[in-house]
């Protein structure tokens, strides 16, 4: 009998065998499989922006006169890292309202940022300057629309995390996704401030 509760109680302990570290590690080869495709794409919009044809809008072109509201998109996600930290402040002093109330912020920063995006991609569209206007325009549109993508998967895990905190608490696999979805909105961040600065800056002036 005392075997078979060793046994049992063995079990148990794996069953609840911490392994957030690994999983991290694991989430962070992720990112930076991430970051070879961005950076590919990065590679793609310098080489194609440089060989704009004659007769079609270049980046002073469109972004010239925009650039203010670009700068306000641009904080509207930085301060969604911002509050994004503070969840995580919360959750290593295991407050679960707190953690909710900052990701419920956060998300509303983060769809605010996403909303804007689509409204500039619906301008240029309807000023006729879509994607398939030159090869420039496809280079702008696949690499601000694959960060907007990545947000908008950011958005839809920050609810689904929200949702399975409010039922369970900060359980060890709800802190681990948080965790990973930590490091996943900062590395978006990190990637926008790329966009912002050689997309828009860099191209206008």
């Amino acid at each position: 009998m005392a075997e078979v509760l060793h046994h049992d109680n063995h079990g148990h302990d794996e069953h609840h065998h911490d392994d957030t570290d690994i999983t991290v590690f694991g989430f962070w080869t992720y990112l930076m499989s991430d970051l070879v495709l961005f950076g590919t794409l990065f590679i793609a919009f310098a080489v194609l922006s440089s060989h704009i044809p004659v007769g079609t809008p270049s980046a002073r072109d469109l972004f010239g006169d925009s650039l203010g509201f670009v700068l306000t998109e641009t904080f509207a996600l930085l301060i969604s890292s911002v509050t994004f930290g503070f969840a995580v402040l919360a959750a290593y002093k295991k407050d679960v309202a707190k953690v909710l109330t900052w990701l419920a912020i956060t998300w509303v920063f983060g769809a605010i940022f996403i909303g804007m995006e689509l409204y500039e991609f619906n301008h240029l569209v309807h000023a006729g300057h879509g994607p398939s206007t030159s090869a420039f325009l496809s280079a702008f549109f696949t690499l601000v629309g694959t960060h907007g993508i990545h947000v908008t998967s950011g958005l839809v895990w920050m609810i689904v995390l929200m949702v399975q905190i409010k039922k369970y608490g900060l359980t060890l696999a709800n802190t681990r996704r948080l965790a990973c979805l930590s490091l996943f909105w900062h590395f978006l961040d990190i990637v926008w401030i790329c966009v912002f600065s050689v997309v828009y800056l860099m191209g206008v002036l």
